[in-house]
């Protein structure tokens, strides 16, 4: 089986998507390699750390710019998310009106649907807005 066979972001096409609309159908995602047992024979376990300096969103009542890193940690269950995706999907966020906290829950979720992992955390490394960082971070557990 190729692991990229139906990874449709990835290549050298033009990238073509709405800035105004978070979309989590630009996610992609493919079998989390720490579960297979032809590459992992011990079973090792793996987490991921993602860093996405890039976010951009707009404050919902002034409609200024609000910039953010976002930091994602988690364990993955049977999928990672494909890079590439995660980077046009926090990018469909940059003309889109909502508060820190809501994108951070809004990302989490959909992280979460997607992937189903063991465990997961976004955090919002916003900066300061009236002299006042804010990073809100959401955070979800497999039961």
């Amino acid at each position: 089986m190729e692991l990229h066979a139906n990874l449709q972001s990835l290549g050298n096409k033009k990238t073509d998507y709405r800035y105004d609309e978070p979309d989590a159908s630009l996610l992609e995602r493919f079998p989390n390699p720490f579960v297979q047992s032809s590459i992992n024979p011990n079973g090792v376990t793996g987490t991921l750390n993602m860093v996405c300096p890039e976010f951009t969103s707009l404050c919902p009542v002034t409609g200024q710019p609000d910039f953010a890193t976002i930091v994602i940690d988690m364990q993955p269950g049977e999928w990672c998310v494909e890079s590439k995706s995660l980077k046009l999907y926090l990018g469909s966020f940059r003309m889109h009106g909502e508060f820190h906290e809501s994108c951070i829950c809004r990302i989490c979720n959909d992280l979460v649907t997607l992937l189903q992992p063991k465990w997961i955390k976004v955090e919002g490394r916003f900066t300061p807005r009236g002299g006042i960082p804010l990073w809100p971070s959401a955070e979800y557990r497999q039961p």
